[in-house]
């Protein structure tokens, strides 16, 4: 029990040190200069989304911007939303989806065509659930120039309403902090080492088009990190950012929204590696989801030790959300949101054995 308990110190002491080579977006951003920045929004039915999303895109105080935005064949009311909400505003453009070529991906494409109508120095994807301040543009432009990068990404800060999204959405921020050495994701071009996150994502825009742009990774349904370690590839930089303080999302607003959002993303993001599956599955129950039962089972036989191990995956939890502006009492639901991350693991790794497709937004992907 004593090395048990001090694999758990370990752990945490991990996720602070981890912690501190994540760079935060400046409070007060100063520019030298003012390049024009293209924002670039794939939207498919995303009616209940477009009016918080073109508030949050007219509130940015950074003045050099175009905005335009791609509805990707959408069968709700998404275009009469961006129409009456963007009310003649000249700085955003709408332009039509294309018919989804065969292999391609649906975000991927829509990205691709976005670009072709980019004039920007820069180019900021977003995603159309993402809410940010008003300073979140030229915050981020300043941490890429200062960086001396050609990519900045980060996560989030998640509004998390269903269930589900409680026990999976914040996982990603654990993982993170927990799976990934942040000092060579940064200050390497080690390929292994990268994250990153396509519902924020500020590219150099001739660093961008130089490596292909989206149509390198025209098939991945992990296109963001793939674009990321295509920029590695090429001697660009990538940084990974703290972004929480200045950009929310919420990613899903129903429990079946986000089990089929994660299950097309979990086996393919740890290369559908049945290996690494298992080894993920053994880790996280050795040390995730057995503590509760120890603490239970010692605290009813005196055995108060035991209680040690669940009191620091508790305490590992904490301190991201803390960090990542999230829910803290979510920290306590830490074996369930590990269990819910492997149920839906095992189920893509599930479907991806028996050549099943993947669903989203009225698609379905291999």
């Amino acid at each position: 029990m004593i090395l048990y308990i001090g694999i758990h110190v370990f752990f945490l002491a991990w996720i602070i040190i981890n912690r501190l080579f994540l760079p935060s977006l400046p409070k007060q951003p100063k520019l030298t200069c003012e390049p024009f920045v293209s924002v670039l929004v794939p939207m498919r039915n995303e009616e209940r989304n477009v009016a918080t999303l073109i508030k949050s895109l007219k509130n940015s105080t950074y003045r050099q911007l175009e905005f335009i935005i791609l509805n990707d064949q959408s069968t709700d009311g998404t275009q009469q939303a961006l129409t009456q909400e963007i009310a003649g505003d000249s700085r955003f453009k709408i332009i039509m989806g294309q018919k989804l070529p065969e292999d391609w991906v649906g975000k991927v494409h829509a990205c691709h065509q976005l670009q072709q109508e980019a004039s920007g120095e820069y180019l900021l994807f977003v995603d159309a659930d993402v809410r940010f301040r008003p300073k979140a543009i030229e915050q981020s432009l300043v941490l890429l120039q200062r960086k001396r990068a050609q990519l900045l990404t980060g996560f989030p800060a998640f509004d998390v309403s269903p269930f589900l999204s409680k026990l999976l959405v914040p996982m990603l921020h654990f993982v993170v902090l927990f799976h990934l050495p942040v000092f060579l994701a940064n200050h390497t071009k080690f390929k292994a080492a990268t994250a990153a996150n396509g519902m924020w994502m500020m590219f150099e825009s001739s660093s961008y088009r130089k490596i292909g742009g989206h149509a390198a990774v025209y098939n991945s349904l992990v296109e963001d990190v793939h674009i990321a370690r295509k920029i590695k590839e090429h001697g660009y930089k990538v940084v990974l950012a703290h972004i929480t303080m200045s950009v929310k999302c919420r990613m899903y607003d129903t429990n079946a929204e986000v089990w089929e959002g994660f299950l097309k993303n979990s086996y393919a993001g740890i290369g559908r590696s049945p290996v690494m599956a298992f080894f993920l599955i053994l880790f996280y129950f050795i040390f995730y989801i057995l503590p509760p039962f120890l603490a239970i089972y010692g605290i009813w036989n005196g055995f108060y030790l035991w209680a040690v191990p669940y009191a620091l995956t508790v305490a590992q939890r904490w301190y991201i959300d803390m960090v990542t502006n999230q829910r803290w009492y979510l920290a306590f639901l830490i074996p369930l949101q590990a269990l819910a991350m492997l149920a839906v693991l095992t189920q893509s790794m599930r479907k991806s054995l028996k050549k099943q497709a993947y669903s989203w937004k009225g698609r379905h992907y291999s």
